[in-house]
């Protein structure tokens, strides 16, 4: 089913939560709500499954109107962060509470709660209670509870956002593979970048009550529309337009910040073309990479990822004299035309 969403608008008293708002999810697809607190994430979320009332605009489902649906009559599915299960009811209970309420017969119920408990991967636990469950498994109850009335859409609220770091990432890897099998439309809220990039087909990037970019995970990473969506996705350096050390590229006009990628930034041991010196001054492992804080002559601060081979080779440690190049740097400028500014993306492979 797929989701029209035109000129829609929200406002909470003085606070415009919302700004017009047009964007199409397409029939199938997994589709994630990223942005900051407060950047009108939710309250678009709360538009589309009914909770609220758009201002302005409209909302088409299925190419049927249903801005002003009741909620009950809009056939959505909704997962909240805190999982809102009945605590008294049984995991079974809880997933056939929908079904119930619509009156389907009692055969089918038991059959549609048994092929979810197999599809969340509770099987055998559908007698016990909330409480008995792990917080992982208790959002996977809530999943089944939205899914067993075969809902035209799932909406789901910051879905993880109580869980810790690591049931948090084996969920999302749930979550696309469960996607995979029900294609169901599915919109999700987040504020956690890795989430987004995981888990969405697409990713819609919210600030201040408006949408900045709608694009794959890679097209927003190596592509962002506005210098909000280069900060916003994945570490990056920021050079002021007043640093001296601005002036070191070679093929940019500085009228703006310039953006590099941590990646983008090659330490060596010894002085080659086109490098300038920079001293170590924090190495933090990450995993896979190690981050490495540099500071360069005008006490500008940048931060490189070199892999475990790279940080062994060049023996790295805290204060030593280092040089470095950069191989890819994108600044923003700001053109004015037709009333108002756009911005265009330029892009160096110029290195110091």
């Amino acid at each position: 089913m797929s989701i029209v969403i035109h000129n829609v608008s929200k406002q909470f008293g003085q606070f415009q939560a919302l700004q017009p708002t047009n964007l199409t999810i397409s029939s199938g697809k997994l589709v994630a709500l990223l942005g900051p607190s407060g950047s009108g994430k939710s309250t678009l979320l709360r538009v589309i499954s009914g909770l609220e009332t758009p201002d302005t605009g409209s909302i088409i489902i299925d190419d049927q109107d249903h801005t002003h649906l009741d909620v009950r009559q809009r056939n959505i599915g909704f997962v909240f962060q805190h999982y809102a299960l009945f605590k008294h009811l049984t995991i079974r209970q809880n997933i056939a509470f929908g079904l119930e309420i619509q009156r389907h017969p009692r055969e089918a119920i038991r059959k549609r709660v048994n092929d979810l408990l197999d599809l969340i991967q509770l099987a055998g636990l559908g007698d016990r209670y909330p409480a008995q469950l792990s917080g992982g498994q208790r959002q996977r109850v809530a999943l089944a509870r939205a899914l067993a009335v075969e809902p035209r859409v799932l909406l789901l609220d910051e879905p993880f956002g109580a869980l810790d770091a690591k049931v948090r990432k084996e969920l999302r890897s749930w979550l696309r593979r469960l996607h995979d099998e029900v294609h169901v439309t599915s919109v999700f809220v987040t504020h956690d970048q890795e989430e987004a990039m995981e888990v969405a087909d697409e990713i819609v990037i919210m600030n201040q009550g408006k949408i900045e970019q709608v694009g794959t995970a890679v097209e927003v990473y190596d592509r962002p529309a506005t210098p909000f969506v280069m900060g916003f996705i994945g570490t990056v350096n920021v050079i002021p337009k007043t640093s001296p050390i601005a002036k070191q590229f070679s093929s940019i006009e500085h009228t703006q910040d310039i953006f590099v990628r941590p990646q983008d930034v090659e330490i060596f041991s010894n002085p080659e073309p086109k490098t300038i010196s920079a001293t170590v001054e924090r190495i933090i492992p990450m995993g896979s990479e190690i981050q490495i804080e540099l500071r360069l002559s005008d006490n500008t601060i940048l931060i490189s990822y070199v892999s475990h081979f790279k940080f062994t080779q060049l023996q790295l440690k805290t204060a030593q004299n280092v040089f470095i190049c950069v191989h890819k740097s994108q600044v923003f400028t700001e053109e004015a035309g037709g009333g108002h500014q756009t911005l265009n993306l330029a892009t160096s492979g110029s290195h110091f």
